[in-house]
């Protein structure tokens, strides 16, 4: 047979090929899918719904803020790090005067630049109701999270420039949940509906295909400005499934490879099964908030401080197969912030009876409240079983309670609205699991005076200008550790006047298969999927 010489060019074109077939083939990660506990896709337009959880699964991957949450450590909690903008700072001489100097040569999916300008005409989507770009949804999510901002307007091309209504400290915490979408993108397509169907961030991740109710397929965005967290996997699968039985059906079945909160009776099973249970502690309490409107039985403080009394924590713990930290406060034992409290969370059931007596009631005479609940959602844990657990304790010192189920997201809305609003249905609690990881998002918002709906997320109308005073010196206070001290006397309050029914804290459980490998769980209510591979 006639030999054939091979062209150097040729030659070169083969071996490219050959490398990059080889390089393709190492760098194929496999597909990980994962079952949320929510029940739908999360907006896909920038500003998640479906609390905490649309932010860790369409938040933090599609997109990014100004300033980011290191992901990186499970070793301690989470801390603030840059992220759209490079660095930032509060004016010396004038303290509502911020500046952020932001990252250049950053591109959004679409191939358009990230500008100062950009940055605007995302506040405008949230904040301006007369503009064009302006979304209600977006905004119903975004606008409550940064209430210190007064004004923005580029400097120039990466200086942006916000200016608070008053000095605010915290205002790093708030913009930290602001996602930035594409304005190129939206101005080609000039609608957010369309936009949600081919969204546009800067992102590790892009959005490659979504069906409402059912997945959702984010791929790595090779381009991303920070390279160690360019996705190491092919694909990442989103799957709403917000019964959790379903969830471990689908983990045991192969449906899934990952899970947020199995049921707790499962957990021992899975593990004998070759399943990975991975959990850490991290800044979240899940808690009744109680309304402090006219006509309130909450009003009462005997009424609210036994009924913390009365819950059976440890038992509820049992319940849940170890996956929770007993709530002695707010924050979680050990908190930086958490003080010294005068008032002592625990289960002291006669303690509790006496209370009630002393405010007219009892397991003969009791007092009937009615309190909103969800089936499942972002951060709710298991919130059927333990809300029935905490109904039974209740019950047994004179507080009977009948519950108005509604799904997660209008639960949100609810909350959103407020306790004096028809859409609360007479509930006069409602159990909200609340992300407590900075000071605005953790206190503030829930009980300043100037935050109830519709202004902000203070849900049950509560008013204390004593609290108020302790607020604004948060705000005004910029020191970390003269700051810590002020936090401190908050959460005091908070225990003292004992101002939610404080029940547990998570422990963030999540179970997958053993190919999931190089899962780094955050002290954070979101997570990073970038170093994740799959085994094959």
């Amino acid at each position: 047979m006639a030999s054939k010489t091979i062209s150097p060019k040729l030659l070169s074109l083969l071996t490219a090929a050959a490398f990059s077939v080889s390089a393709g083939t190492a760098l194929a990660q496999g597909t990980l899918r994962i079952g949320m506990t929510a029940s739908d896709i999360p907006l896909t337009t920038g500003q998640t719904d479906n609390g905490g959880e649309g932010m860790r699964f369409m938040g933090y991957t599609v997109y990014d803020s100004l300033i980011n949450w290191d992901l990186s450590k499970a070793d301690k909690p989470s801390d603030l790090t840059p992220g759209l903008a490079k660095s930032w700072g509060v004016d010396a001489a004038d303290k509502t005067k911020w500046t952020f100097n932001l990252r250049e040569g950053v591109k959004f999916h679409d191939g358009s630049e990230w500008t100062a300008e950009v940055a605007v005409w995302n506040f405008e989507k949230l904040l301006n109701k007369d503009a064009p770009q302006f979304d209600p949804r977006q905004s119903a999510q975004g606008r409550s999270r940064i209430p210190a901002v007064a004004s923005y307007k580029a400097v120039d091309k990466y200086t942006l420039e916000i200016i608070t209504k008053s000095p605010d400290a915290t205002l790093p915490y708030q913009l930290a949940w602001i996602m930035f979408s594409s304005k190129a993108q939206w101005e080609k397509l000039k609608s957010w509906d369309e936009f949600a169907k081919t969204p546009s961030g800067t992102g590790p991740w892009k959005l490659a295909a979504f069906v409402p109710r059912e997945r959702a397929e984010l791929v790595p965005n090779p381009d991303y400005w920070d390279k160690a967290r360019v996705p190491k996997l092919d694909k990442m699968v989103l799957m709403p499934l917000p019964e959790p039985n379903a969830r471990v059906a689908a983990l045991r079945s192969g449906q899934v490879d990952w899970i947020e909160a199995p049921a707790p009776d499962t957990i021992s099973s899975l593990k004998n099964s070759g399943f990975t249970i991975v959990t850490n502690a991290y800044p979240h309490n899940w808690t009744w908030h109680l309304s402090r409107a006219e006509g309130s039985p909450w009003n009462d403080i005997r009424v609210r401080k036994a009924a913390n009394l009365a819950v059976d924590r440890e038992g509820m713990k049992e319940l849940l197969s170890g996956m929770m930290i007993p709530a002695t406060g707010f924050f979680p034992p050990g908190h930086q912030w958490f003080g010294n409290p005068g008032f002592k969370v625990k289960y002291d059931p006669a303690e509790a009876k006496k209370l009630m007596k002393e405010a007219g009631y009892g397991p003969d005479k009791p007092l009937k409240t009615k309190v909103l609940i969800s089936p499942s959602g972002s951060g709710q844990m298991l919130p059927l079983p333990m809300n029935e657990f905490v109904q039974q304790s209740l019950a047994e010192i004179g507080l009977q309670v009948d519950f108005e189920v509604v799904e997660w997201n209008t639960l949100i809305n609810i909350w959103r609205a407020g306790s004096k609003h028809e859409s609360s249905r007479g509930g006069t609690a409602m159990n909200y699991s609340y992300f407590i990881q900075d000071p605005f998002t953790g206190v503030v918002r829930h009980l300043q005076c100037n935050l109830a709906p519709p202004a902000g997320t203070n849900w049950g109308h509560y008013c204390d200008p004593e609290m108020d005073k302790l607020f604004d010196e948060v705000r005004t206070t910029f020191d970390a550790s003269a700051q810590t001290k002020v936090m401190q006397k908050i959460h005091e309050k908070y225990v003292d006047d004992a101002l939610f029914l404080m029940i547990t804290h998570d422990v963030n459980p999540r179970a997958m298969t053993a190919k999931v490998k190089g899962f780094v769980q955050a002290q954070n209510w979101f997570q990073d999927f970038s170093p994740i591979t799959m085994a094959k």
